[in-house]
């Protein structure tokens, strides 16, 4: 009967721990995606209307992590308001993913 309740209690225990792991790795996504974002809105403000190979290259990476953009479909991020646009949707996504979870 102990070791059930023991049992028991790991299995509760590694499901809160995945839980935290996932909300924490979606956090750190979005503040990612918000540091992104920020430089990309200085890029804007100073009329740049091409993204820079560095961000470029980080843009590429995150998407190709991201579930939300198919790879086949992943849009060509040439503007910066083209990878806004794709960044904030895919904030967007991270953000009502789950309504559970806060």
């Amino acid at each position: 009967m102990i070791e059930e309740a023991c049992a028991m209690i790991e299995r509760v225990e590694a499901r809160e721990r995945r839980s935290r792991e996932a909300k924490y790795g979606r956090r750190n996504k979005i503040r990612y995606i918000d540091r992104l974002l920020n430089e990309l809105e200085m890029l804007n403000l100073a009329d740049e209307a091409r993204v820079p190979e560095r961000l470029a290259m980080e843009l590429g990476r995150l998407l190709a992590e991201s579930e939300v953009v198919q790879v086949g479909l992943q849009p060509r991020l040439e503007s910066v308001n083209e990878a806004m646009d794709v960044l904030y949707e895919l904030q967007d996504s991270l953000m009502f993913n789950d309504p559970e979870e806060e």
